[in-house]
């Protein structure tokens, strides 16, 4: 699984003294011409923001898939598409808006404003999993938004450790449609292999006890014969799922995002924003900081892992906190401080009180 990204962006660099000592206030000074200089600005049109329903037949994402899993301590198994597997495949699957040919001719991890990223797992985000492991984090009975999503591990937890709704949200389409709901419905099927292995074993013990009598019992018996549903009756099973119904999945860029997750009527608040890799681009700062002000709930914590600089594409977790601290709406609490390699941090947002 690789790590490195490769952008098709002009490079910029921060000078070590701007990062030590007095670096915060060097950040400070020089932002505002970093940003103005040296912005990847989007190679075509932003995408207009859109809600996509899972398929009627969610099991038909799911043909020939491989997958691999990932387990962190004591949290549940999280499983997704293998990412060689799925480059590999690439032409065979629907893409409206041709991001797979694209980055596989251009040979790059990200083209500004045309693909951000989304299929690759990137390696803060097993930061941000590793924190959640430690702290003990439920998620239980919470609204939580996963921003940026890519594959959606991080929403994918919270669903499995008992939020009240989920939401995906990734700038591309493609992603969503091909990845992070193909992902949901993967682990959504896993545990669903779970009950019937349970099942299956209560069955072997001669324990089953009658629900709805001896009709509907002859009934499930003829349904189950080794232990899983019929391929069609799962795919109805999967779509109807209950985990699948606490989630909704978005796609487009976030100064439009907000105005379609407030269309039911009801502004949504999340208790929780979980988001990975996400601020890479100076650019992006203004609509990711609205976005955050508008959907985050007074009392909600928004959790960021990042490094601390983005060769390449100049933005990094120093230039972000200058701009947090510009706007004055949230504080940053750092969580978690990598000092090894290229260094990643996880951070905390959350609004500002008055003494703040």
């Amino acid at each position: 699984m690789s790590f490195c990204f490769n952008f098709d962006v002009p490079a910029q660099t921060i000078k070590p003294d701007d990062v030590d000592g007095n670096g915060l206030k060097n950040v400070k000074k020089d932002y505002a011409a970093t940003s103005k200089q040296d912005d990847t600005e989007p190679a075509e049109p932003l995408k207009e923001a859109k809600e996509h329903l899972p398929p009627s037949d969610p099991q038909f994402l799911l043909m020939d898939a491989v997958s691999e899993t990932v387990t962190i301590g004591a949290l549940p198994p999280l499983h997704f598409l293998n990412e060689t597997v799925f480059e590999k495949t690439a032409s065979e699957r629907e893409d409206v808006e041709k991001i797979l040919s694209r980055t596989a001719e251009q040979r790059s991890d990200l083209i500004s404003g045309v693909y951000e990223g989304g299929l690759k797992v990137w390696e803060c985000t097993y930061d941000l999993l590793e924190l959640i492991e430690k702290d003990g984090e439920t998620f239980g009975g919470k609204a939580v938004l996963d921003l940026g999503c890519g594959a959606g591990l991080l929403g994918i937890l919270a669903l499995k450790r008992g939020a009240r709704n989920i939401h995906f949200q990734d700038y591309n389409s493609t992603v969503i449609e091909q990845l992070t709901v193909p992902n949901v419905i993967l682990n959504c099927q896993e545990d669903d292999d779970i009950e019937n292995e349970d099942d299956k074993e209560r069955r072997g013990k001669g324990k089953i006890q009658e629900e709805d009598g001896c009709k509907k019992q002859l009934e499930e018996k003829q349904e189950v014969k080794d232990g899983s549903p019929s391929p069609k009756k799962r795919a109805v099973d999967l779509s109807q799922h209950p985990l699948l119904a606490k989630c909704r999945f978005f796609s487009g860029d976030w100064s439009t995002f907000p105005a379609v997750v407030q269309k039911t009527g009801q502004q949504p608040k999340y208790d929780i924003i979980l988001t990975s890799e996400t601020i890479y681009n100076t650019a992006y700062y203004p609509a990711l900081h609205d976005t955050l002000h508008k959907l985050l709930a007074p009392d909600g914590l928004v959790y960021l892992a990042t490094k601390s600089h983005y060769f390449g594409v100049g933005g990094g977790l120093h230039l972000f906190e200058t701009f947090v601290e510009q706007r004055g709406t949230f504080s940053v609490e750092h969580l978690w401080d990598g000092d090894e390699g290229l260094q990643r941090h996880v951070v905390v947002l959350r609004f500002k009180m008055p003494k703040d």
